[in-house]
């Protein structure tokens, strides 16, 4: 591969608990500090090295809250302590970016920006270098540009992105307007998304440059840009910083960046896609986790748990142990288990998207301690 893009800064944004993940995935250890995917690395990790040949080690910045600081730096030691923006408290991934497009735009004003989550799966690393480097190039020529995911099967837990007129940008090789956003469709309509070759799964990936991607949160939410430029101009003083961000950082709109800079770009005909040709998934439940360790034979039984004690027959699903337990499992299809010290998680792949409302079930009978 070539050299890193000399004028490119990665974004991680580390958030978000992965609630449908639950018990794996707790407040104090997200989805994003964990391996998922027996690769020996967690998913933040993971992104991390995927990233650094695009940006190089010091233009990699990871947005996480103030509690997941030691755990991203033990992870990540190569990061350096001005690239690590820290939030008092989750406001979304609007402000998240924000934040990071304010803060670099300040140090470096011409500098482009993508912003890639903590916590997807991503195989075919240099088919993804391809795409980020097309994106780049549009990006350049002022527009925001996103990654589409090209569908594999008529999946119905991710929104799509529907591609409109072609755009001919030097350096790139397959771009396009944005048409629309689609939320997440039923199995038909699904089905229909996959034979016709416009649409794309969207994958949450945004690269722009960093005061066209300002000036959009500045058109649709004047608030949410104010206090972000406040926050910026006090990052780097340290003696500032921590009263501004107390101050500042609770009161910004709660909002994610789709609907502040990506829906309204769209409608604008200022938003672009290119297409990536790799396999990917935002691992949003344990149905997709199954599929991720078994190589998606649904006969399969997946493990994951170093000292996982599991003894199988005739079953399929998932068993993520991290016990020293013996679990037997016998005759069961599309099981999930999942066996923590404190918390059993037992539920069928149908179901996977269902243990939200486990957790939801949980904070309002004041059971807070397994979270």
């Amino acid at each position: 591969m070539v050299d890193a893009l000399d004028d490119f800064y990665a974004v991680i944004p580390a958030g978000g608990v992965g609630s449908r993940l639950w018990p794996l995935s707790r407040a104090d250890a997200p989805k994003f500090l964990h391996d998922l995917t027996g690769s020996g690395h967690s998913l933040l990790r993971d992104t991390w090295d995927r990233l650094e040949p695009l940006a190089g080690a010091d233009r990699i910045a990871v947005v996480t809250g103030r509690a997941h600081r030691a755990a991203v730096e033990d992870q990540l030691p190569g990061i350096p302590d001005r690239n690590v923006f820290l939030e008092s408290e989750p406001r979304d991934s609007a402000a998240a970016i924000g934040l990071a497009a304010a803060i670099l735009h300040r140090r470096e004003p011409d500098v482009i920006i993508g912003s890639f989550a903590a916590d997807h799966v991503i195989r075919g690393t240099r088919v993804f270098e391809f795409a980020v480097r097309d994106a780049v190039e549009v990006a350049r020529e002022g527009y925001i540009c996103t990654v589409g995911i090209t569908p594999s099967e008529p999946a119905v837990g991710f929104g799509y992105i529907k591609r409109g007129q072609e755009l001919i940008v030097d350096g790139a090789r397959d771009a396009s307007l944005v048409e629309r956003f689609v939320e997440k469709p039923d199995l038909e309509t699904a089905r229909a998304y996959l034979a016709d070759r416009d649409y794309l799964w969207n994958a949450g990936m945004f690269i722009s440059r960093a005061d066209v991607l300002l000036a959009e949160i500045e058109a649709n939410n004047p608030a949410l840009h104010a206090g972000l430029l406040e926050l910026a101009e006090a990052w780097d003083d340290r003696e500032r910083r921590g009263p501004v961000v107390d101050r500042v950082w609770p009161t910004l709109p709660k909002i994610a960046i789709d609907y502040v800079v990506a829906e309204p770009a769209a409608d604008k005909g200022r938003l672009a896609v290119v297409p990536g040709h790799f396999d990917w998934d935002d691992v949003g439940d344990f149905a997709s986790l199954a599929k991720l360790n078994s190589g998606g034979r649904k006969n399969d039984l997946a493990i994951l748990g170093e000292n996982a004690r599991i003894l199988s027959d005739a079953a399929s699903g998932i068993v993520v142990s991290h016990t020293t337990r013996v679990i037997s499992l016998i005759g069961v299809k599309d099981i999930v288990v999942v066996d923590t010290p404190d918390a059993l998680l037992v539920t069928t792949s149908e179901h996977a998207q269902r243990v939200k409302g486990v957790v939801d079930a949980l904070k309002l009978t004041g059971r807070g301690d397994v979270l």
